[in-house]
């Protein structure tokens, strides 16, 4: 009885991690010019604007927009005037930055 106790105990904890791993799917090319022209996430242009407020002499090396459990989240990669890397996060419906940190 014991070593099925401990069995459905460490099935259910496995189970649970799993089901707080954060899920994130890529947005295709199709569905985000969609999203844009119904208002609702931001231009692209808006959205890499809000991105280097903080970092005026920075170039965006890469972006990308993810649907995370219906939230649309625009990540972008910088690197600023001193070579340093930056990860932005913003929510991609009003541009605010939800993340921001220096990469190493």
């Amino acid at each position: 009885m014991n070593a099925t106790k401990t069995t459905l105990l460490a099935a259910l904890i496995t189970f649970t991690g799993a089901t707080t791993v954060a899920h994130a799917d890529d947005v295709r090319p199709d569905e985000v010019v969609k999203l844009v022209n119904d208002g609702t996430i931001q231009s692209f242009d808006k959205l890499n604007q809000a991105a280097l407020a903080n970092h005026p002499d920075a170039k965006i090396e890469e972006t990308e927009l993810e649907d995370e459990y219906g939230r649309y989240i625009y990540q972008v990669e910088l690197r600023d005037a001193q070579g340093q890397q930056w990860d932005v996060e913003l929510d991609a419906t009003n541009a605010e930055i939800l993340r921001e940190e220096r990469d190493d």
